[in-house]
């Protein structure tokens, strides 16, 4: 079946013992989504999740003296959000706030995909020297661009064991990637590297119907692919796994942004948030109002927190 990624043991879950640490994950952070979202099931993978339910806690956050913004337009941003509500100028200015004002870059691009950290892109050599002297903190948004481009390409008839095998070998640079800051600590990261990414998001709020926005054809995104939903499961699934192998800390963008797309004002959307829930996509579909921006960079600062 598409999508199903290859069996493994996981290790025990992983929970904090200072609250209710025998409940799913689901029921402990995700009580407020309907029974009919789509979540993955990570307890079998021992994230660490505190209180705030926003991400994991895997690391220890305590100095930064670079920042450094990777990925796709989420966190490259784009118009109609002014550059000074993109999240990572959010986060910027929070942590400045917190550690003082770090050396920034920035080589998150439209369009990016996984394989743009270390192969196209070759983002990773772009922003980081042979040495880092000071503590460093790697933001990103990756994997939505991936996920539009196998829906087209099932729409288009390539076969499903061609998806798979991309789907597949995408994870594993993406593990890669994240394997390769924790390899690097001995040398170029002597002062220390934390990483936080977010998993993906999607606008439907659950109902798998893309084409409730309204410039949905103009970005080609394909309508009619059943597997989205199972896709974004084993995705966000893999995301929390490779967070726990790596010691990194991974966002659940997808569970909070479930119930603030474009089905936010219907009760009947798996994700129903009630009437006040606001909208947190914008026209262009996939990337977050000024609002979705301040919330996103909350996670992070919240993350960087705990």
């Amino acid at each position: 079946m598409l999508w199903v990624l290859a069996a493994c043991t996981p290790p025990t879950p992983v929970v904090e013992d200072t609250w209710e640490p025998n409940a799913p994950l689901r029921e402990r952070c995700f009580g407020d989504l309907g029974e009919g979202a789509i979540i993955g099931e990570y307890d079998a993978y021992g994230p660490v999740v505190p209180r705030h339910c926003l991400g994991t806690n895997h690391q220890d956050i305590d100095a930064v003296g670079k920042l450094v913004f990777l990925g796709d337009s989420i966190t490259a941003g784009t118009p109609p959000t002014p550059l000074s509500q993109i999240y990572r100028e959010v986060v910027t200015d929070g942590i400045t706030e917190r550690f003082g004002e770090p050396t920034v870059e920035n080589c998150s691009e439209w369009g990016a995909q996984i394989d743009d950290l270390v192969v196209g892109g070759d983002q990773l050599s772009s922003c980081f020297g042979d040495t880092e002297p000071e503590p460093v903190l790697v933001v990103f948004t990756i994997g939505g661009n991936d996920m539009v481009e196998w829906g087209q390409d099932l729409a288009g008839g390539t076969p499903r064991e061609v998806v798979q095998a991309d789907f597949e070998a995408k994870l594993a640079q993406l593990g890669e990637t994240l394997q390769w800051f924790r390899d690097q600590e001995a040398t170029r990261f002597q002062a220390g590297v934390n990483v936080v990414f977010a998993n993906v998001y999607e606008y439907t709020d659950g109902t798998n119907d893309v084409g409730v926005c309204p410039l949905a054809d103009l970005f080609d995104v394909p309508e009619g692919i059943t597997e989205f939903r199972e896709g974004y499961v084993a995705l966000n699934e893999a995301y929390v796994d490779m967070a726990v192998r790596t010691q990194t800390d991974v966002l659940f963008l997808f569970e909070e942004f479930c119930g603030h797309g474009f089905y936010s004002d219907d009760p009947t959307n798996p994700c129903y948030r009630g009437p006040d829930a606001e909208r947190w996509f914008d026209d262009t579909c996939i990337h977050p109002t000024p609002a979705g921006h301040q919330h996103l960079a909350e996670m992070v600062l919240a993350v960087v927190d705990e």
